[in-house]
């Protein structure tokens, strides 16, 4: 069965490295600043001409209280105020970037993130919203995968019910653990009742799926919270769960510099937290879909595995790789054909830039043949936990040992270490390789060798 998974703790210990998350290869890490309005314009222009379905993805930076743990591009205050100049610089950005597409070219997806997109007021989110639909092609039949991120202490009945009325039609819900000792430790106190009033509302208002987020490896937790966590909310019955390592990297993100290091779990202790979530999920139906995701069995993640369409973007594991994915907000990423572009991530420059009518792309990259070819492999290996040398073959002409033939020593170590099966047809992911894919589709990485792992989470 393809969420089949064997812990293998000698194999971890020997393959859990740093390595990226390839929701995009090449990785955000070689963005460089000779791409601009320019290469994003042209990429528009290919994307109307092939009238190529889109996805959006729009960034709301503003949280009112901060998370310690976070990593995320985001503007900490009260004054709901500040909202006011933002969104009229992305109404702007949204304009700018519409005239360059054609009507026709239908939002399959759209996805509100940040920061806190419910530190909007309901005026704001009705009037964004409104914008978006008098510029693209959103669609009223309830038919697009339509998300937005919440924050339980952020929403109540009615902010769900606006969100509903306004299309959305899933969500995800920001938990982390449910341990109060934890929680003060990382300035996140949320109470279960908070979490269970959202999904109850969700559920009530008929949105299609709903996601929760846990971290493992935060200050405080311990293998039996951390379970406790896990089944409070396998009780809440989420359709996806999502089950992040907290990599604590205090050199890159300030706010976890008030994390005290000495309350952070061993490496052991994360394992077995991990080991024991598995087992957890596992009993209770979910299926591993990668990377630190878990899905029921009638999901439309765990559907699309099982027929080998999974893909995966800046979003994470999507149905809707196929679309043209166009970021609006400040340091959001689009991928539009072979151009991943990304907009200024300071708030005033952002801001600024589109004072003066110009869109902010800041940084990007256009992809080579190379990148392509390793970018389809890649894509295979993390969502299928296989991949067919000939489908490759035939896509890019080429032949895939001969092309590769450097990578063989390092493929067959990992074939004789037990990850996969290798033969002159084929990569099969095994099950005690599957918690390590990253470690499998880094073999395959031109740009690794140049980079600094300490950029990096660890696979586990």
């Amino acid at each position: 069965m393809l969420d089949a998974i064997r812990w293998d703790t000698d194999l971890i210990r020997r393959y859990d490295l740093a390595g990226p998350r390839y929701t995009s290869y090449p990785t955000a890490v070689q963005f460089n600043s000779q791409v601009g309005t320019f290469d994003l314009f042209h990429a528009l222009r290919d994307s109307r001409k092939a009238l190529r379905p889109l996805s959006l993805y729009v960034h709301v930076p503003f949280c009112a209280n901060i998370c310690y743990y976070c990593a995320c591009n985001k503007v900490i205050t009260k004054d709901r105020g500040r909202a006011l100049p933002y969104l009229q610089r992305l109404e702007q950005e949204i304009q700018l970037i519409a005239c360059h597409l054609d009507p026709a070219q239908q939002v399959e997806q759209l996805h509100f993130g940040g920061g806190t997109p419910t530190f909007l007021s309901h005026d704001e989110l009705r009037q964004l919203m409104a914008h978006l639909r008098k510029h693209f092609n959103l669609l009223d039949d309830d038919s697009g995968d339509y998300g937005i991120e919440i924050d339980p202490r952020e929403a109540d009945w009615s902010t769900m019910g606006l969100l509903r009325e306004l299309g959305f039609n899933r969500v995800s819900i920001g938990l982390q653990d449910l341990d109060p000792a934890v929680q003060r430790a990382v300035n996140r106190l949320q109470s279960l009742e908070e979490t269970r009033a959202v999904i109850d509302a969700a559920r009530t208002l008929q949105f299609r799926s709903i996601n929760i987020d846990l971290i493992y490896g935060l200050p405080k937790q311990t293998p039996d919270n951390f379970a406790r966590t896990v089944e409070e909310v396998i009780s809440l019955q989420p359709d996806r769960l999502s089950v992040f390592n907290y990599a604590h990297l205090p050199e890159r993100f300030m706010p976890q510099r008030r994390i005290n290091g000495n309350e952070l779990p061993s490496p052991t202790q994360k394992l077995e937290m991990l080991q024991r979530t598995i087992e957890q999920l596992t009993v209770a139906g979910y299926r591993y879909i990668g990377m630190d995701h878990f899905a029921l069995p009638d999901d439309e993640l765990a559907i699309a595995q099982e027929e080998e369409t999974l893909q995966r973007n800046f979003q994470g594991y999507t149905t809707h790789g196929h679309c043209d994915l166009i970021g609006l907000g400040v340091s959001a990423i689009s991928q539009i054909g072979d151009l991943y572009c990304q907009n200024s991530s300071d708030l005033n420059e952002y801001q600024n830039t589109l004072a003066a009518a110009q869109l902010a792309t800041s940084r990007g990259l256009v992809c080579n043949a190379d990148d392509r070819l390793r970018r389809a492999v890649i894509q295979q290996l993390i969502c299928n936990f296989s991949l067919d040398f000939a489908e490759i073959e035939q896509q890019f002409n080429i032949d895939f040992q001969g092309y590769f033939g450097a990578l063989w020593p390092s493929l067959q170590g990992m074939a004789n270490d037990g990850l996969i099966t290798l033969d002159r047809e084929r990569i099969e992911v095994l099950p005690a390789g599957r918690l390590l894919v990253r470690s499998v589709c880094m073999v395959f990485d031109a740009y690794l060798e140049q980079q600094n792992r300490q950029r990096f989470s660890r696979v586990i």
